[in-house]
């Protein structure tokens, strides 16, 4: 659970912010909360001195005798571990920001796209590896990583089979190929397969199974890259443990 602590002299921009934050948090399930929200300086930094704070969006005008930079610096003086976001419509201390081990710069006003982007990199920062996410392109959707089962080419469509449901999207394979991991293979001209993801392989049909009974064609062209991949290692350590390696052929 990430504690998060918000200030900007703007109580309107501070409900927005809030708003907008739960929304993200929501949708994607991720554990945080929104612990305190100010427009007071001093009470801020009050604050997070004597309570956990694990991310703080703050703004640089403050419209008073202490700027978000020299709040920044303050912190960072007693705490280098809280991650700070700057929200601001000044632009032009971007680099001055970073100087206080700024995580994200982001500009006012925001969307919701681009502070989706922050949140979501974010939560793969302090969790690791199994929070990576995908945005598509020409979308504003993004998606986990590791939900996703197969990508299919339909046409001038790409689309998403994830655990939960279809995701679709006008993109090239060999550009999607280029944002994705290792354990997603091309099995066919029309399928990638995330091998994570595979519960049963019939190499006499040519056909690859999934959780719900979903299904994809391995194609000739690529049958012996996708042979020599199924049998690395890194495939075998998959399927030793959903138990079905004995049902790929030799």
């Amino acid at each position: 659970m990430l504690n998060f602590v918000l200030c900007d002299d703007n109580t309107s921009a501070i409900d927005k912010l809030s708003k907008m934050l739960n929304s993200i948090l929501i949708s994607h399930n991720l554990k945080g909360q929104i612990t305190f929200t100010t427009n007071n300086p001093l009470d801020l930094l009050n604050y997070v001195k004597d309570n956990p704070t694990h991310v703080l969006l703050l703004d640089i005008d403050l419209k008073s005798s202490t700027s978000g930079l020299e709040i920044a610096e303050k912190i960072r003086k007693v705490d280098k571990s809280i991650y700070i976001i700057f929200v601001t419509g000044h632009f032009e201390f971007g680099m001055v920001a970073y100087k206080y081990k700024t995580f994200d710069f982001l500009q006012k006003p925001l969307t919701k796209e681009r502070f989706e982007e922050t949140i979501l990199r974010l939560y793969s920062d302090v969790f690791g590896d199994k929070n990576k996410y995908i945005r598509l392109d020409n979308d504003k959707t993004v998606i986990k990583e590791n939900s996703i089962r197969f990508i299919k080419k339909d046409g001038m469509k790409v689309i998403f089979h994830t655990d939960t449901r279809d995701y679709e999207t006008y993109s090239s394979f060999s550009k999607i190929s280029d944002m994705l991991p290792y354990n997603f293979v091309r099995c066919h001209k029309s399928y990638i397969v995330n091998v994570a993801k595979i519960t049963d392989i019939d190499m006499s049909n040519n056909l690859i199974s999934f959780t719900q009974n979903d299904k994809c064609y391995i194609g000739p062209k690529y049958k012996d890259d996708f042979m020599e991949v199924v049998k690395n290692e890194y495939f075998t350590n998959y399927m030793d443990s959903i138990d079905c390696t004995k049902r790929i052929a030799n």
